[in-house]
């Protein structure tokens, strides 16, 4: 009964100071649109090792102590029903995809709508693709990773991410694919893309992780609040390499490198029975 009770009460106060964190350090800085200033080659004088020396307000990439991506370890995940369902609201928006040099941009141009966490409002601004997954599910990567980038008003940022392994393909990016395709062959790098709706993107789970990270790219800003679906979809081979094409880098990846967890708790979010049912 006391270790029942203990165990509550610790769980309790990571949920605080989560909160205060959150509430207390804001997320200033967006990730940078020209990437032509670092890659993600090893041991590269601009990789991943070297990317908090490049500029001083980098300086986090290497110094940060809430740095993201990690491993998801199933050991070290507290499983959790308080957190609730992720609350969404898209609606469809003018969009632009945009080449940035490792990866492919979609920038939404008016309101897209936006998630609830904690109660804050953030807004999706954009979403972008990484080759293989940046995060891990218990030392497991998979072969893509997408990024939807929201941002509230007084500057604080939520992520959501949603990982893919390869099979079927993936219903939002065949929307895309004459977008991409039209891009693949010139330098300039930006297409109008029209109206697109977020509430394509299939998520197909309730349950989620949820940490304190950081972003993945310079200039890695951290008190980045992730939500990882719990959920691996799936995309076609030919899909992850027309990403990769339309980007025009030298790189067969644009995924970080593992960061430490250091004091973090890692929460799993998963319905309890009410919420089932």
């Amino acid at each position: 009964m006391e270790k029942k009770l203990f165990t509550q009460l610790f769980s309790c106060v990571i949920f605080f100071l989560f909160v205060l964190v959150l509430l207390s350090s804001p997320a200033a800085s967006q990730e940078v649109d020209d990437e032509s200033e670092f890659d993600y080659t090893k041991n590269s004088e601009k990789g991943p090792d070297r990317w908090g020396e490049i500029k001083p307000e980098w300086s986090a990439c290497g110094n940060g102590t809430m740095q993201s991506p990690i491993d998801l370890l199933n050991e070290r995940v507290e499983v959790v029903s308080h957190l609730g369902r992720l609350k969404r609201s898209y609606k469809p928006s003018n969009a632009t995809l945009m080449n940035r040099g490792h990866d492919m941009k979609l920038s939404f141009e008016g309101e897209a709508g936006s998630i609830e966490i904690n109660g804050t409002e953030y807004e999706l601004k954009q979403l972008h693709w990484h080759s293989p997954s940046e995060h891990t599910i218990s030392g497991v990567r998979f072969d893509l990773e997408l990024h939807m980038v929201h941002q509230s008003q007084d500057g604080k940022i939520a992520v959501v991410g949603i990982m893919y392994k390869i099979g079927r393909p993936d219903s939002f990016l065949l929307s895309l694919r004459d977008h991409l395709e039209n891009i693949t062959d010139t330098t300039s790098g930006e297409s109008v893309v029209g109206v697109i709706d977020p509430r394509a993107i299939k998520i197909g789970s309730r349950k989620y992780y949820r940490y304190l990270g950081s972003l993945t790219t310079p200039p890695c800003t951290e008190n980045v609040v992730w939500t990882i679906v719990r959920k691996v979809r799936t995309v076609t081979r030919e899909q992850v390499k027309l990403l990769r094409v339309a980007v025009h880098d030298d790189s067969n990846s644009n995924a970080r490198p593992l960061q430490p967890i250091n004091w973090r708790t890692v929460q799993l979010y998963r319905p309890n029975e009410k919420e089932e049912n």
